[in-house]
């Protein structure tokens, strides 16, 4: 029995299977379903658990080359919100583009976590390291 760290056994597979350069998508509620993609869906009821929850739950044993996120997350959000998503991804480089370039990208990801996030734009594409 595992005694901490991440116990859905699907998001530890799901992680277990990305290699180097290899992406996951971290979503919010509204992100549209991809049927191609294995999906991994914990939404619970609005903002549990949030994007924020799962990137801090895999940065533990999981290297971020780099992440991905929509540039409207940085219009839609105030400076508050701006500022949490950069604590967490702290030492990180993080590209902002076009939510529509951004979904092109979505296809080639290993694999698709849903949260119950309502942020505006917090999806996020994971590169691993």
């Amino acid at each position: 029995m595992l005694r901490g760290g991440i116990l859905n056994p699907s998001i530890n597979s799901l992680l277990s299977r990305i290699r180097h350069t290899n992406t996951l998508v971290v979503a919010d509620r509204g992100f549209p379903f991809w049927p191609d993609i294995e999906t991994v869906d914990i939404s619970l009821i609005d903002n549990l658990p949030r994007v924020l929850d799962v990137l801090y739950a895999i940065r533990a044993n999981f290297v971020l080359g780099r992440v991905v996120m929509a540039e409207e997350f940085q219009s839609a959000n105030n400076r508050d919100v701006q500022r949490e998503f950069q604590r967490a991804l702290a030492g990180v480089p993080v590209l902002f583009e076009p939510h529509l370039e951004f979904k092109e990208r979505v296809p080639r990801a290993t694999g698709l976590i849903r949260t119950g996030d309502t942020t505006q734009f917090a999806n996020m594409i994971i590169e691993s390291a």
